[in-house]
């Protein structure tokens, strides 16, 4: 299982459902356990009753089945399928309504979904979810990449109220990929992910959503330095050090 994780790590996110479903059929014994722990990149699916599309993770599924967070129904049909308790529907609502503004400020578009469940410590689980695709053919305005997504997924583990403070612990994994064609670039790819975690004892007085929203801003943040600088910094230098910019070819040259 060890050595199966470690391959996850480090298999490109486009490749992920291939290799898992490698391993699945390798180690069927273990399919609980790599299926809520590998994160594939979202899909999205549309809901019916009212014409919206959600995002599919393992935090809404029940069975085959996914649960909008719009119509609070299962697509496809679940007659027994889990819904939260009326109070944290409530929330998830006002949490689903304010990520929106959330994503349109951060990602310019894009989609995203929240879903909310009760745990077994008298607490709640918060999943916050966000697809954005880069393309030239989706949602990328400049148009210079042939293939771009950028899925984010956060998932905060809330403990029950103790007095004026609660237990934040959040779990963010970004999944990143692009690829280029065309002549002033040429073919170029580029895809990993990213997994952080971050815990805080916070008051309750400014709410759930205030302080859970506090944390994702401030992961996100990190994370996207951590992908600037992981991912894009060594690229830069391993193609600088390959292919040196002619400013520095021509103080290299030896003079005639």
């Amino acid at each position: 299982m060890e050595a199966a994780m470690g391959l996850m790590r480090r298999v490109p996110p486009k490749h992920t459902e291939t290799a898992l479903s490698a391993l699945l059929s390798l180690m069927p014994h273990h399919s609980s356990d790599l299926l809520s722990q590998v994160d594939q990149p979202l899909q999205v699916l549309c809901d019916v009753e009212c014409g919206k599309e959600f995002i599919l993770c393992e935090y809404n599924r029940d069975a085959d089945s996914y649960r909008s967070p719009w119509s609070n129904t299962y697509h496809p049909p679940l007659e027994d399928g889990s819904v939260p308790s009326l109070k944290l529907r409530k929330l998830e609502i006002e949490a689903n309504d304010i990520f929106a503004i959330y994503r349109d400020q951060y990602y310019e578009g894009g989609m995203s979904s929240v879903y909310m469940f009760e745990d077994d410590n008298e607490g709640f689980v918060a999943c916050f979810l966000i697809k954005k695709d880069g393309s030239k053919t989706g949602q990328g305005r400049r148009g210079y990449l042939e293939e771009g997504a950028w899925d984010a997924i956060h998932v905060i583990e809330v403990g029950p109220e103790e007095e004026e403070n609660t237990n934040y612990r959040l779990t963010s994994t970004v999944m990143l990929t692009l690829t280029t064609n065309n002549e002033s670039s040429g073919t170029f790819s580029l895809s990993g992910s990213l997994r952080r975690q971050m815990s805080m004892r916070l008051s309750v007085a400014d709410g759930h959503l205030c302080n859970m929203g506090r944390m994702i801003e401030e992961m996100e943040s990190k994370l996207r330095n951590s992908l600037d600088q992981v991912y894009f910094g060594k690229t830069r230098e391993m193609v600088c050090t390959l292919r040196p910019p002619s400013e520095v070819v021509q103080m290299r040259m030896p003079e005639s």
